[in-house]
């Protein structure tokens, strides 16, 4: 997941655990609105664990914005079974913008899909940590 204020956008992997693929998007409406969005999610994929990407200073400290990830992270650890992984995002969201341009999509379409893109990149780096363990 990439959790932002207005969007939380959401990856899945394949059954190996090999790749990352995008999945819908979260537009947030509210914390029960959300819960359930994530709730539906769970049931059709039945992921083994949440991995939520964790905004950090470039220093490796946490600023507010990673302060909500973690609060939003305790929440739905309240809520879901599945454990937490956080994974460092920093730079991920401009990654994302570097990849749809250079994949030539318009700048509307970015803005669409940018925290989806975002949330691929953060899953993928993780299970591509997974596999050179």
């Amino acid at each position: 997941m990439d959790v932002g204020d207005k969007r939380i956008g959401m990856a899945i992997s394949d059954a190996m655990g090999w790749t990352a693929q995008g999945i819908p998007t979260l537009e947030r409406r509210g914390r029960q609105y959300d819960l359930e969005f994530i709730k539906k999610v769970i049931e059709e994929y039945q992921p083994e664990c949440i991995v939520i990407g964790l905004p950090k200073n470039m220093n490796g400290s946490i600023g507010p914005q990673g302060q909500k990830v973690e609060v939003f992270a305790e929440n739905l650890k309240q809520h879901f079974k599945q454990e937490i992984i956080f994974w460092d995002e920093r730079l991920t969201t401009v990654s994302a913008h570097k990849v749809m341009i250079q994949g030539d999509v318009s700048r509307k379409k970015r803005k669409e899909r940018v925290d989806q893109v975002a949330a691929v990149l953060i899953l993928q780096n993780y299970l591509d940590y997974l596999s050179q363990r």
